[in-house]
């Protein structure tokens, strides 16, 4: 009994440890994109091609479809992007037989300046990690890359002990080479008792201190999103981003050094809105409140958002209720807040539903802060590339409705098509 009365009080104290919040760093500002860009000196691999262009060049005017490598495998999912140093942009993403299957990996491919992807190499498998993390782990999943503040790669990821996602937790692993080798994982504690159900999927914030805010999110018995603040591969905080059973995957859009916004993947049950939700903070991440929907539909899919230096937004989602049959990109002009249709990427609405394709997961990343460059799952077969040059975006850009400041506060997030 006394064992067991012991053990209760170690426990109660890691909790009250974890919690104690007076002891932990003072939150930063927000660093915003366009010093993101400036500091990495990044261009974009394809930009060379699109200076001085005019509109009747056909890469300046619409945007250009590629794939990235065929590992040989059945399924593939979950692609990200980082802005490389040289210049390049590295892709992630995970393959195998199926999404949880034990033979999954986590690869890697490089976009040089050329415009040629090189070889997929892996950088983690289900048996590295075990040894690694020194656990049984019995899927991967989810990579999500970012820059530490000195200058290094750190690739987060997912990885299942037991059970299905709802059991997963954060890793991560650092690159001091721009990701041609990776060093040993390390697993994130983001709870001092089960560390279960963290999973990631959208792009990091930096603060100006140096640390990382990684937006999170929480899948067993509520579904939420969370936000993690990061020194190094240590959860030094974290603040719940939404509540509940309905919001999952934040992507998180910086409005200013204290001021973001995070829009959600609705996860609601039938009956209710299928929007996309969203949550604000006023201080730099250490709380978040819910505000009113972004009324255009989600069938509880992911979205992945992007600003750029002009400060138009971009929006790559599946607008329908249900099903990830069509995949669009969306634009907002920063002063009527309203969103618009500026290309369907893909679009099998006319299609039988046996014969329609999954279109999902986007993630978007922007090497100067003016092009953009998409990727995306495709039929789960393949990951589709899309570069948006940015004389293509500034026309998309320009040909958006304007409205004057007073309608614009008026319409708040009133979405055309």
């Amino acid at each position: 009994m006394s064992r067991v009365i012991a053990l209760c009080f170690l426990l109660l104290a890691a909790v009250i440890g974890f919690l104690h919040l007076d002891s932990r760093p003072v939150w930063a500002p927000f660093i915003d994109t366009e010093t993101i860009v400036t500091e990495i000196e990044a261009e974009s691999p394809l930009i060379t091609k699109v200076k001085g262009s005019n509109k009747s060049d056909p890469i300046a005017s619409k945007p250009q479809f590629n794939w990235l490598p065929d590992t040989g495998t059945s399924s593939v999912h979950a692609a990200s992007l980082i802005a490389l140093k040289d210049g390049g942009i590295r892709a992630f993403w995970f393959a195998g037989s199926r999404e949880g299957a034990p033979d999954v990996v986590i690869n890697t491919s490089a976009l040089d300046k050329s415009g040629k992807w090189s070889a997929p190499a892996v950088v983690m498998d289900r048996v590295t990690a075990e040894k690694g993390l020194g656990r049984y782990i019995a899927k991967l999943g989810n990579p999500v890359p970012s820059r530490l503040a000195d200058g290094r790669l750190q690739l987060f990821f997912v990885t299942v002990s037991l059970g299905g996602w709802a059991g997963s937790s954060i890793s991560s692993v650092i690159s001091e080479d721009e990701g041609l080798s990776w060093g040993k994982p390390q697993r994130l504690i983001s709870s001092p008792l089960l560390n279960l159900s963290t999973l990631v999927k959208s792009p990091a914030l930096q603060f100006t201190d140096g640390r990382l805010g990684l937006p999170a999110y929480h899948e067993w018995i509520g579904r939420f999103g969370e936000f993690l603040r990061i020194e190094g591969a240590q959860v030094i905080d974290k603040r719940r981003m939404s509540s509940g059973r309905s919001a999952i995957q934040p992507v998180v859009f910086v409005n200013s050094a204290q001021d973001a916004s995070a829009y959600f993947r609705q996860t609601r049950s039938a009956g209710l809105a299928k929007h996309i939700p969203v949550s604000q903070t006023q201080n730099a991440g250490q709380s978040w409140q819910a505000a009113g929907d972004l009324e255009i539909a989600n069938p509880n899919s992911a979205v992945a958002g992007l600003t750029l230096s002009n400060g138009a937004r971009l929006l790559a989602l599946n607008n329908i209720e249900t099903g990830r049959h069509r995949l669009v990109l969306m634009m907002s002009d920063p002063k009527s807040g309203q969103w618009h249709v500026v290309d369907v990427l893909e679009n099998d609405e006319a299609l039988p539903d046996d014969q329609r394709k999954e279109y999902s997961y986007p993630y978007l990343l922007s090497a100067n802060g003016n092009d953009a460059h998409l990727v995306y799952t495709w039929d789960r077969k393949k990951i589709r590339h899309v570069y948006l040059s940015a004389p293509w975006l500034e026309n998309a850009f320009n040909q958006l409705p304007r409205q004057s400041v007073s309608e614009s506060s008026a319409a708040g997030q009133e979405v055309q098509q």
